[in-house]
């Protein structure tokens, strides 16, 4: 049996910290109010030259030296992101021409804050369908550009950040990428939107006049959703593996709120050594997150070769899903 292993792992943030004392300058809000409500301390916010192709090569080139990878070696590369530098070109494409990767494919998977968990499946089920034998995957997100930093409450969830790993064709393990699970609910659409820039409201379409760029939250019906639908999940894709809760050996779950990680957290009955939290150092970076969350886990040796361990997240669409990958 081929499994898409993981053989690297790399992350890219912007320079410049955005902490609570700061948005308390910009906004009526307190760090009091954001802690309280969302268990975010500071952010990472990217500067007129940092965009979601830096941070991805930043994690990609990270992410290839601890797999000793070079570009030619790709076969493909799979970037999950909502924010990429242009609607086209695919942010995959200028990461594929700036690292130098010749013939490897590349493509973009717009899954929101999900967007690595779909990534993730998607490479791995090309690997293991014997299509391809190396495949880059990215997170990435940049939503501080589409913030109104008017609005409280939006701006003091975002921040920006990338995440990658790089995906081997082995045969010869147990490790790799065990279950998926990938969900939607159109119907949840017009709770997270950015309306201005598509085909429905192009800019400077007569029609498109009153529509934003920036990012709307309906955050009470987002919170509501979120809560039941990280735990669930995770039970199903615990269901299709055939495991439980104990042969969890780290949770890292989508960075979005401490009381949504929380909830997901006391359903499966994970002690807190079992979960990853960094949301006070990043807030929400949407397909970043989960990445960034394995990156830090493995450097701070909470993650180990044959570990179990699973992921989480949800995003707008709604879209939510769940991936166990023994390490």
């Amino acid at each position: 049996m081929i499994r898409a292993v993981v053989e690297g792992i790399g992350h890219g943030l912007p320079e410049r910290v955005l902490t609570n004392a700061d948005l308390e300058k910009m906004v009526e809000t307190s760090d009091e109010w954001i802690t309280q409500r969302t268990g975010i301390s500071e952010r990472r916010i990217c500067g007129p030259d940092e965009t979601a192709l830096t941070l991805s090569v930043m994690a990609s080139r990270e992410a290839m030296a601890s797999a000793g990878v070079q570009p030619q070696e790709l076969d493909f590369i799979v970037c999950g992101t909502v924010t990429g530098d242009f609607q086209f070109p695919s942010t995959s494409c200028l990461v594929h021409e700036t690292l130098g990767a010749g013939s490897a494919g590349a493509m973009d998977v717009g899954a929101a804050c999900a967007g690595f968990i779909h990534a993730l499946d998607v490479a791995a089920a090309m690997i293991e369908t014997g299509r391809t034998k190396t495949v880059l995957v990215i997170g990435v997100d940049v939503l501080s550009k589409f913030v109104d930093y008017t609005d409280r409450s939006t701006c003091v969830l975002f921040g920006d950040g990338a995440g990658a790993v790089v995906l081997r064709a082995r045969t010869d393990t147990e490790r790799g990428l065990l279950k998926t699970v990938m969900l939607a609910d159109g119907s949840g659409s017009r709770y997270i939107q950015c309306d201005l820039g598509g085909s429905r409201y192009p800019v400077g379409a007569s029609w498109s006049e009153g529509k934003t760029a920036k990012v709307f939250m309906n955050g009470s019906e987002v919170y509501r959703f979120a809560v039941t639908a990280m735990g669930d999940a995770c039970c199903r894709v615990l269901d299709l593996a055939g495991l439980t809760p104990d042969d969890i050996s780290l949770f890292v779950p989508h960075q979005a709120n401490l009381r949504i990680i929380q909830s997901a957290q006391k359903r499966l009955g994970l002690p807190d050594d079992k979960v990853l939290i960094n949301v006070q150092k990043y807030g929400n970076t949407s397909g970043g997150s989960i990445p960034l969350g394995l990156y830090e886990a493995q450097k701070e040796g909470r993650l180990k070769e044959n570990d179990v361990v699973m992921t989480v997240g949800f995003g707008a669409g709604l879209v939510w899903g769940a991936n166990l990958i023994r390490w």
